[in-house]
C-alpha cells in the first residue's frame, strides 16, 4: 500500500463521456444521469480483506482508509463531491463470506458534477498549475457489441419457492419477522468483452439509479445506502415492490395496490426503522419523512422513504455504511436471525451482492449504494469466456406468497438480463 500520497485535482476539459476513460476489461465507475467519477489506468493502492479476524472487514478497511488519508497531501482547487483523494470500494454482504471486501485508490480519477469536470491524479511529487496535456489519458471508443448468456444458478425457481415456504414457517413460529431471500443466475460473456458496454446500458436505461462498477461488480442500484456531504447525511430506503403495468390503467392500479398493501407497508416499515436506529447514534435532526412514496423505475414500483440528518460525531461515509449494513431491506429483522436464516436457506455465498458499494474521499464524504440489480464478473484466461453470477432477492414477511416472491425476483433480474442481451 502506498503511503504519503500527493494528490492533485484540477479542472479538466473532458472529451466525450466519462466511460470512455474507464478500463474496458475492468471499469471502475460511479455514475448517475451523466455525472459521477471513473478511475483511469493503474491503482495506487488496493486494500483487501478476505476473512474476518478480530474486527469486521468493513472496520478494517475503514482503518486502512484513515491511514491513507491521514498521510496524504491533497491539493484540490475544485472542491466538489468526488474530487481530491478518492477510494472506490465493494464490501461483502456477510462477514462469513469467502469473497473479498476491497478498497481501491486509483492513480487517476476523472469526474463530472453539475456541468464542471475535473481530473485527480496521484503524483510522484507536489506540482502546481494545471496538468501537462501530454500526461492526460485519452478516452477510447467502446468495443464491439456483445451478448451474454444466463441460466439457472444454485437456487432454481422451484428451490427458491421451497426456501420461501421454509421462511414463512419460521416467521409463523416468531423466529424472525422478515428475511430477504435471493436467487442467482450464472452465465458468461464472450472473451475480451468491453464491460463498459454493460455499465452504459444500465446507466442509460435506468438513469435514476447509481450505475456502478467496482472490481468487476457491475450493476445499477436504486437504493442509496448513505450519502455524506459536508456534514449532511441522506439515505433512501426501498422495500415493498411490484411490477409495473402494461398500460397506463394497469400501471396506476399496480401503484395504488402497492401503496395500499399491508404486507408491503409492513416490510417497508421494518426497513425504515432499521435505518433510523442505525443512524441515530451518529446524527442529529434525523427526519424520515411522513410516510413512503411510490418510486417509479422503468420496470417496477418501490415503496420509498427519504431519510435526512446532520452528522454529529465526525463519522465518515464508510463508518456510516458499516453502521447501517445490513439493513432490513436486504437482510431482514432481527438482523442476526435474518442473516442466519439467509445462510441456511440460500444455497450460495452472496459475496458482494446486497453489500455496500461506493466511494469515499479524504474529508469523509462519500456516496454508498446497496449492490442490487448487479452481477459479479470473474477473471478468465485470454480467449476464454468470462464467467458471471447475477442476483435478485425479495423480502419475505407474514403473508408472502412463494410464487409471487419468485416472480418479483424475475422482475428484479430484468435490468441485468436485458443489459446482457
Amino acid at each position: 500500500m502506498s503511503a504519503g500520497l500527493v494528490v492533485q485535482t484540477r479542472e479538466f476539459d473532458l472529451q466525450g463521456d466519462l466511460l470512455g476513460y474507464a478500463d474496458p476489461a475492468d471499469p471502475r465507475a460511479w455514475l448517475r444521469r451523466g455525472d459521477g467519477i471513473v478511475a483511469v489506468g493503474a491503482e495506487t493502492a488496493r486494500v483487501v480483506r478476505a476473512a474476518r479476524g478480530s474486527e469486521s472487514r468493513t472496520t478494517a478497511l475503514g482503518r486502512a482508509w484513515d491511514d491513507i488519508r491521514a498521510s496524504a497531501t491533497v491539493d484540490d482547487t475544485v472542491q466538489l463531491p468526488g474530487t481530491g483523494l478518492v477510494g472506490f470500494a465493494a464490501l461483502v454482504f456477510d462477514e462469513e463470506s469467502s469473497a473479498e471486501s476491497v478498497l481501491i485508490v486509483p492513480r487517476t480519477v476523472i469526474g463530472r458534477h453539475g456541468g464542471r469536470t475535473w481530473i485527480t491524479r496521484v503524483l510522484d511529487a507536489p506540482a502546481s498549475g494545471d496538468p501537462d496535456p501530454s500526461t492526460v489519458p485519452a478516452p477510447t471508443a467502446l468495443g464491439p457489441h456483445w451478448a451474454g448468456t444466463l441460466g439457472p444458478g444454485a437456487q432454481t425457481a422451484q428451490g427458491y419457492q421451497a426456501s420461501v415456504r421454509a421462511a414463512l414457517s419460521a416467521i409463523a413460529e416468531a423466529q424472525y419477522g422478515k428475511v430477504v431471500l435471493a436467487r442467482d443466475l450464472v452465465g458468461t460473456v464472450p472473451a475480451g468483452s468491453d464491460l463498459r458496454r454493460l455499465v452504459r446500458a444500465l446507466s442509460t436505461e435506468y438513469p435514476d439509479t447509481w450505475a456502478f462498477a467496482v472490481d468487476r461488480l457491475i450493476g445499477a442500484s436504486p437504493e442509496t445506502l448513505v450519502t455524506v456531504q459536508d456534514g449532511v447525511v441522506t439515505a433512501r430506503v426501498l422495500a415493498g415492490t411490484t411490477a409495473r403495468g402494461a398500460d397506463a390503467v394497469t400501471d396506476a392500479r399496480a401503484a395504488a395496490a402497492l401503496a395500499d398493501s399491508p404486507k408491503d407497508n409492513d416490510e417497508h416499515a421494518f426497513a425504515v426503522r432499521s435505518v433510523v436506529a442505525s443512524l441515530a447514534p451518529h446524527t442529529t435532526a434525523l427526519d424520515a419523512d411522513g410516510g413512503p412514496f411510490i418510486l417509479e423505475l422503468p420496470n417496477l414500483f418501490h415503496l420509498a422513504t427519504d431519510v435526512r440528518a446532520r452528522l454529529s460525531d465526525g463519522a465518515s461515509a464508510l463508518d456510516l455504511a458499516a453502521a447501517l449494513h445490513p439493513t432490513a431491506a436486504v437482510a431482514g429483522t432481527p438482523t442476526d436471525a435474518a442473516v442466519a436464516a439467509i445462510r441456511e436457506l440460500e444455497p450460495f455465498d452472496r459475496g458482494r451482492y446486497a453489500g455496500p458499494v461506493g466511494w469515499i474521499d479524504a474529508r469523509g464524504n462519500g456516496e454508498w449504494a446497496i449492490a442490487l440489480r448487479c452481477a459479479q464478473f470473474g477473471v478468465a484466461d485470454s480467449g476464454v469466456p468470462i464467467p458471471l453470477t447475477a442476483y435478485a432477492g425479495a423480502g419475505i414477511v407474514a403473508g408472502s406468497d412463494p410464487e409471487a416472491e419468485m416472480l418479483e425476483t424475475r422482475v428484479k433480474f430484468r435490468p441485468i438480463v436485458d443489459a446482457l442481451a
